[in-house]
């Protein structure tokens, strides 16, 4: 799969601060730290979760990515389960992990649920998971069904043309969005400029910037954490 250069120079800025930290708890934002998040033992949060990532699964024009905004919205600063370093380490890793870009919304349960045990984590990000795709899936299925049948309708081509620029410009926002939170120094934003620069004008490998950036960030040359 080719990533676009904005996915390619977000993910590499997020994995330049996870290399920075020692851990996914080990810096509290805080805003974050100001919130009292629910525990997710209680079957309440446990329906809260299944029910608010089923609606957004119905929303993820584009792939997982397209939503990266959104789930920080909701983890982080409506629900303050995670901090935004928590986010920008596991978003790091889902991308720097083989799989698909929906790998980071089980990661987030798993991250969130972590204070209530190990059983609780893991059958959150399995909850997270399952609900995140189970509704994309089965919608995408019933209109390959009949898909088909309208290549020929003019309303199938015009619904084709309008979804790319929507999830261009989503896709778009989501980089920006996930820099925001990644970048905390200087060193770090010039480091996701070079990168889409490079990406946009040359063949090299997004393995050899991953590599690099990982590097630096494991030296503390890029996006410390900011310390108190």
């Amino acid at each position: 799969m080719i990533l676009p250069p904005l996915t390619i120079w977000a993910t590499l800025s997020l994995s330049s601060a996870s290399f920075a930290v020692s851990g996914v708890g080990s810096s509290v934002d805080a805003a974050t730290a100001a919130c009292q998040p629910q525990h997710f033992s209680h079957l309440g949060v446990l329906w809260q979760v299944v029910s608010t990532f089923m609606g957004l699964s119905l929303f993820s024009l584009g792939g997982g990515n397209t939503l990266l905004s959104e789930y920080h919205h909701l983890v982080v600063d409506q629900l303050c389960w995670l901090s935004s370093r928590q986010f920008a380490d596991l978003y790091a890793l889902a991308e720097a992990a083989p799989g698909p870009s929906s790998m980071i919304v089980g990661l987030l349960g798993m991250g969130a649920a972590w204070r209530d045990g190990p059983f609780w984590s893991v059958l959150m990000g399995v909850t997270a998971e399952v609900a995140i795709l189970l509704p994309s899936t089965l919608l995408m299925v019933l209109a390959c069904l009949s898909w088909n049948r309208m290549r020929d309708s003019p309303w199938r081509h015009a619904f084709e043309k309008a979804l790319g620029p929507i999830t261009l410009g989503i896709l778009f926002a989501v980089g920006v969005k996930i820099i925001k939170v990644s970048d905390t120094n200087l060193p770090g934003l010039i480091a996701s400029l070079v990168v889409c620069f490079l990406m946009l004008r040359t063949r090299i490998s997004p393995l050899w910037f991953m590599a690099v950036c990982g590097v630096l960030g494991a030296l503390g040359l890029l996006n410390a954490p900011q310390h108190s």
